[in-house]
């Protein structure tokens, strides 16, 4: 390709993501991208672009994510050729598990180097398996995608006026299909995971139905909702008088729930596509777009799980001294106001907010997001960073565990021009991954080798870090957390707050029992 040709590539691309109503992009810079980076940086002088430069790609990606997860816009990430693009990997899988729409841009050699040993070429084209390929501008229409482009040197040219004419219009969508009827007779729970949003909420209001939600639903609001649903699910009879379950979005948060949808014995309507239906479906399981409800069901039904869950919330409530885990979940529950954000963290935090957060109003305006579609700990921050700048809210709170803050740590890296939001990290510091000792490898019988292949503590000091970041960095009690929470603040802050990990094992065998015996008849 010519020099003319490269710098035709870039405006064109810039034109194409305005007409696609793209508002933010991310750069990792790079040599071959170079006519990218410059017809992003005019867009964004001139007002039509906010840019987002970081220098590690993963971050970069992972940034992207969390902003398309928020805004439900389409995010590009701009990288260029080489082991770059492969650090777009697993931003890019959680973008196609979780259905959110980023776009992986990667700058490319010319074709006719491939094979040779020129530098950082190498097939980049279909790079990350199911994630749809495209070499031409305009064959992008959304995301997740990845456009790969060719471009030949020379690759920079003098541009006195980039151009970009007027913004191109969104394509359409086309007319849905007649909703699933829903007969209100059969006793029916509804279950909300990952990404349900409010459709589960009003099916289970209009049914008259127990709403069983994730923290990151963005159904769980409303008098429907049912906080200790998992432990009532293990340990109540109600589970077993079930006849139908309607499901919406991604469960794969608990054991009980999968179990509840992988019965066969039970009608199961689900929302979705096998792709979002955590386990494989059986000819008893309808998969379908839309549901209607004819009407509310048996009203004595979901007053059976509202008494059982204020029972089994009672009982979890006794088993907390204010210092556990739970109730650093429950503090960070309560701190987001209407309006505000709350990103959560995977493996023992959501877990933790899932068993004690209490639904919110509905109507309130709260956005509680997580990284569900494949529920790693990787590039956690830049997520939670990416959703605080694309989501204006009264306050922005990331709730995460010190492994998952460790390993996620380089989105921190942010330099001193960048748009930086205003966003509160809490982290539950236990000096591991507590939540293997909840699991089978938690056992007595492994305990010899726990420590040190699952538990992996690492002796890291936090504070450390954040003034190597120079993000302030505060050690916080459990009992204190409520009102560090309350405090107004500018940028980026970390509150770390020291729990306990040798007992939680014992807390979960306790609030278990607690619940078991609360719910005998």
């Amino acid at each position: 390709m010519s020099e003319q040709h490269s710098v035709g590539v870039a405006r064109r691309l810039a034109m194409h993501l305005l007409g696609l109503g793209v508002t933010d992009a991310v750069l990792a810079p790079g040599s071959r991208s170079g006519p990218l980076a410059l017809a992003l940086a005019a867009a964004d002088e001139q007002g039509l672009i906010r840019l987002h430069v970081r220098v590690d790609e993963r971050e970069a990606a992972f940034l992207a994510l969390g902003m398309a997860k928020a805004s439900r816009r389409l995010v590009p990430v701009v990288t260029t050729s080489g082991t770059a693009v492969a650090n777009l990997h697993p931003a890019m899988l959680e973008a196609v598990h979780s259905d959110v729409p980023v776009l992986a841009i990667t700058a490319d050699r010319p074709g006719r180097l491939r094979g040779t040993g020129a530098n950082q070429t190498t097939d980049q084209r279909e790079i990350f398996p199911g994630v749809p390929f495209v070499e031409r501008v305009k064959q992008v229409t959304g995301g997740p995608a990845h456009l790969n482009l060719e471009l030949d040197e020379p690759l920079i040219e003098p541009v006195q006026d980039w151009d970009f004419g007027a913004a191109g219009t969104r394509l359409r969508g086309s007319a849905a299909a007649d909703p699933h009827v829903l007969d209100p007779g059969p006793r029916t729970v509804v279950v909300a995971g990952d990404d349900a949003r409010q459709p589960a909420r009003i099916a289970a209001l209009d049914g008259g139905w127990p709403l069983l939600a994730e923290p990151s639903s963005g159904s769980r609001n409303g008098d429907e909702a049912i906080v200790a649903y998992r432990l009532l699910l293990a340990h109540a009879p109600l589970a077993d008088r079930v006849e139908r379950v309607v499901s919406f979005g991604h469960a794969t948060l608990s054991r009980p729930v999968s179990r509840l949808l992988a019965r066969t014995d039970i009608e199961i309507v689900h929302v979705g596509d096998q792709s979002t239906f955590p386990v494989p479906a059986g000819e008893n399981v309808t998969f379908t777009h839309e549901v209607q409800v004819a009407g509310p069901g048996p009203r004595d039904w979901l007053g059976e799980w509202k008494d059982a869950d204020r029972a089994a919330t009672a009982a979890i409530d006794g088993q907390l001294d204010g210092s556990t885990p739970y109730d650093v979940a429950k503090a960070v529950n309560a701190a987001v106001p209407p309006g505000g954000l709350l990103f959560v963290g995977s493996s023992s935090p959501i877990r933790d907010l899932d068993l004690v957060a209490r639904p919110y109003p509905v109507g309130e305006k709260r956005l509680v997001i997580a990284n569900r579609g494949l529920a790693g700990i990787d590039g956690t921050l830049s997520t939670a960073i990416g959703a605080a700048l694309a989501r204006p809210s009264t306050r922005a709170i990331a709730y995460v565990g010190d492994l998952t803050f460790l390993h996620g740590s380089n989105g921190l890296l942010i330099g001193p021009e960048e748009p930086r939001p205003d966003l509160t990290i809490v982290v539950a510091s236990d000096d591991g991954g507590s939540i293997f000792s909840t699991l089978e490898q938690g056992g007595p019988e492994y305990a010899a080798s726990f420590e040190r292949i699952y538990a992996t503590p690492t002796g890291a000091d936090i504070g450390a870090l954040c003034a190597g970041y120079r993000v302030p960095h505060r050690l916080v009690r459990p009992a204190d957390l409520a009102d560090a929470l309350a405090e107004d603040g500018d940028g980026i802050r970390v509150l770390e707050v020291p729990v306990d990990r040798e007992g939680r094992r014992d807390l979960g065998d306790r609030i278990a029992q607690a619940v078991r015996a609360a719910l005998k008849p």
